[in-house]
């Protein structure tokens, strides 16, 4: 598969953003999961996955993005810098970050972790989105079947696999709670507010290449 997303034009700060962004994921997933009171689904499954064969969970989120990166092939899709960096920075940050972060506490450090989870997760979506270097494996799997299947909505194809991945990360022992609910509610319209602020604009001249992604990792 040829690569997207080239470094010709501003590449020290999109590479900067790119990898602040993908560690910042990382770091708000952590939160998410420190707090106890629930992940997105991708995340229900990496944790259910993860307490069911004893990978860590940043390995987890490893494996299974380079699993459906994979399945990019038949799909016809192109991989960024952005694409393989997610595959890997996300999980080490993850992984980083619960080794320093203790479990537990009151229920109002646990709703503060929460929130700057959620929070830290839509500055990072924008920080990543915004450097163009490549959709995201999960991200790049639900425009690829639906660039296959024109007559499919891409929200329609992004709730029926997250309801799958949720439900499956449920079935493995993952956490579903308040939080599933509260980072769904808020991951678009927080991503819609920081994109503007990091986005990187466009060179003058032929538009180069660009890619259509949902904020998720």
């Amino acid at each position: 598969m040829a690569m997207i997303g080239n470094l010709r034009h501003r590449p020290a700060r999109r590479l900067a953003q790119l990898f602040v962004g993908l560690a910042l994921y990382g770091v708000s997933m952590a939160l998410m999961i420190r707090s106890g009171l629930g992940l997105n689904p991708w995340d229900v499954f990496h944790q259910g996955l993860s307490q069911r064969t004893g990978l860590s969970m940043g390995t987890a989120v490893i494996v299974v993005g380079a699993l459906v990166l994979l399945a990019w092939i038949p799909l016809r899709q192109r991989p960024g810098l952005g694409t393989v960096a997610n595959v890997v920075v996300i999980g080490l940050a993850v992984d980083a970050t619960l080794a320093l972060l203790p479990p537990g506490g009151p229920l109002t450090a646990r709703i503060a972790l929460l929130v700057g989870g959620i929070v830290g997760n839509g500055a990072a979506t924008a920080l990543y989105l915004g450097a163009r270097l490549g959709p995201g494996p999960r991200d790049g799997l639900m425009t690829g079947f639906v660039a296959r299947r024109p007559g499919r909505s891409l929200r329609l194809v992004r709730t029926v696999i997250e309801i799958a991945v949720l439900a499956l990360g449920a079935l493995l022992g993952g956490t579903v709670g308040i939080g599933t609910i509260a980072y769904a509610l808020a991951i678009g319209p927080l991503a819609q507010l920081f994109l503007p602020l990091f986005d990187v604009p466009e060179p003058a001249g032929p538009a180069p290449e660009r890619f259509e992604a949902t904020p998720a990792n």
